[in-house]
Formats: C-alpha cells, structure tokens, sequence
C-alpha cells in the first residue's frame, strides 16, 4: 500500500496532466474540423441544401476510412506524419496527432447525425420564405440540433479519454501510461484500481454534464 501511495504521489499528476493535454487537443481539433466535415457530409446529402454526390462520397471514403481502422494501428501507421509536425513520436503531444485524426472522423458522423435528425418541415420552411443558405445553416439547422450536437461532444470527450489511455502503449504519457508501467508491467495491483477509477469517474461526470446541458436546450 505504501509502495502504491508513493507512485501515485510521484506520478499521478503529471500522468492526469498528460492526458488533460491530448484529450484538449483532440478535442479542438475535433470541434473544428470534424463539425465542419460533418456538415460537408450533411450539406451536400441534403437535396434541400447543396446536394453534391461526388464530394458526399469523398468526404464520407475519408472518414469511413480513418473509422475502420482500430485506433492501436492508427497510432503505429501515423508514426512517420506525428514524426514531421511534431518533430517526436513520444509524449503526449505526439499522441495528440493520431488522437485528433481519430477524433475528427468520429465526431465528423456524430455531427452529421446530429443534423441528420433536423426535421425537413422547419428546413423547408426556412428556405421557402427565402433565407439564404448561411442564415438556414446557422439559424435553423445548428439551433434545431443544438441539443444533438451536445450530446456528440460528450460521447466524443468520453471516447478520447479511452483512446488516450491507449496512447500509453506506445509512450504517449497519461493515465493509461501510468496503468500500463506500473498497475501492469510492475503488478501494482493499487496503481492499476486507482487509474481504472479515476477514468471510471472523469468519464461519469462528464456524461452527467453533457446528459443535462443536452436536456435543457431540448425544444
């Protein structure tokens, strides 16, 4: 017990300071350009919008491809791209980069469903009383799927924490490194329970957040 109390003494605040840092990263990277990926994909579906089945089916190949591939080998296939933006392949900046690319294709069909579920009634009355395409995106489609989109960046964030823990088998730092070096390489059974609930608990809380920013901006 005490052996486990002095590890995480030593370790567990940079390791929850690691992973703070590539959940935040990814998590930008994935509110900007996976929101705008998501709503290439639903603008140019929408035969009410600007329909447009040759970028549809780029878009949607690129996120497809990037989800079909398990997050593990992502992290191992992007080693050379981490290597040239990030000039390293270890450290938790490092594993923001497979992180983000992750992130962005998840959250990118989170985001199209989320504007998926706007009903067609409210779009077409926006956009026969003559309201240009900017103002239908911003006014009638963001809003309406407020509640939606919410709920995808929560699911996004909880998702990240799990593959951020991932991160540590190839040295990018964070809780789940902290788990795999000691709870698993050095049997630190207590190190191993201690992570296991910490993430438990980020996790929850979050959910609990997200859940009930949703529910109140539900019309």
């Amino acid at each position: 017990m005490e052996q486990t109390i002095n590890i995480l003494k030593q370790y567990l605040g940079k390791a929850m300071g690691e992973t703070a840092q590539m959940v935040s990263i990814a998590m930008v990277a994935s509110l900007l350009l996976g929101t705008l990926i998501g709503l290439i994909l639903y603008v140019t579906e929408t035969p009410l919008l600007v329909q447009n089945k040759f970028v549809n089916r780029i878009a949607g190949v690129v996120v497809n491809v990037i989800r079909s591939v398990p997050f593990v080998i992502l992290l191992v296939v992007l080693i050379p791209l981490t290597k040239i933006i990030t000039g390293t392949t270890i450290g938790p900046i490092a594993a923001s980069v497979p992180l983000s690319f992750s992130a962005i294709a998840f959250h990118a069909r989170l985001v199209e469903g989320a504007f998926t579920d706007v009903d067609t009634g409210v779009l077409e009355s926006a956009i026969a009383s003559g309201a240009p395409l900017h103002l239908v995106l911003s006014d009638v489609v963001f809003v309406e799927s407020l509640p939606g989109l919410i709920r995808a960046i929560t699911v996004t964030f909880v998702s990240l924490v799990g593959y951020s823990a991932m991160a540590g088998i190839v040295g990018g730092g964070g809780i789940g490194d902290l788990a795999i070096q000691f709870g698993y390489y050095r049997y630190e059974t207590g190190v191993m329970a201690v992570t296991v609930i910490l993430l438990v608990v980020i996790v929850q809380i979050a959910q609990v957040i997200g859940d009930k920013v949703a529910a109140h901006f539900m019309r």
